[in-house]
């Protein structure tokens, strides 16, 4: 196996660089993030970096690279305190790729691809039509990342659409059955089939348990 250490990484040419962090990591999440400005301005673009934070409340957290350039998603998402969440499904990959061209900002990426705005329940920001999966999220709060100075942006589910043949009796959305695409380093799609679901995990009753003496 190949083996590469922080110096190697500091030496590598900018793009080798890029590419093998970004992938390095693991498959990440492909969503598009819905805003509004506040004149009007709609606004999607494509990220990668969508977390879970938790279910009760229920969080997601992303991050915005640093702002020393106009950032049109988190500026809008500071000035009307709502955003949408929309999984990339593999029907509109190179579409939802294309949303991270950097247009100026009164320039919808939705009139520069084939992706179309929707409203649901008079929530401000636009959804994704085409998406499987439609979250509309609240702004909450944002912490500084100061070893890049990024900023993680975390926001409260408000409601959610999703298509009927992806949901579970038990819950589980079955991100297969909408065919929602994943994200392999910066420009890698791959869309997966679930393999398996393994049931909830007790201590084997041979092994000493962690707070056995």
């Amino acid at each position: 196996m190949a083996f590469f250490n922080s110096e190697d990484i500091k030496n590598f040419d900018k793009i080798h660089r890029i590419n093998l962090m970004n992938s390095l990591s693991g498959y990440k999440s492909a969503n598009l993030i819905g805003s509004i400005s506040e004149e009007g301005e709609e606004n999607v673009a494509i990220f990668s970096s969508l977390i879970h934070l938790g279910s009760n409340p229920p969080l997601l957290g992303f991050i915005v690279r640093p702002t020393l350039i106009p950032r049109n998603t988190y500026e809008n998402i500071k000035n009307t305190g709502v955003f949408t969440v929309n999984h990339v499904s593999e029907d509109i990959i190179k579409d939802a790729h294309h949303t991270s061209a950097k247009y100026e900002k009164h320039v919808s990426e939705f009139d520069m691809t084939s992706l179309t705005p929707s409203y649901i329940n008079n929530f401000k920001a636009p959804f994704v039509f085409e998406s499987p999966v439609k979250i509309g999220m609240k702004y909450l709060e944002e912490y500084p990342i100061k070893a890049n100075n990024t900023i993680m942006v975390v926001g409260q589910i408000a409601f959610f659409v999703v298509d009927d043949l992806m949901l579970q009796k038990d819950g589980f959305l079955n991100l297969s059955k909408g065919r929602v695409a994943t994200i392999n380093g910066l420009d890698g799609y791959a869309v997966p089939n679930l393999f398996t679901r393994e049931a909830y995990q007790r201590p084997k009753s041979s092994l000493v348990m962690i707070n056995d003496k």
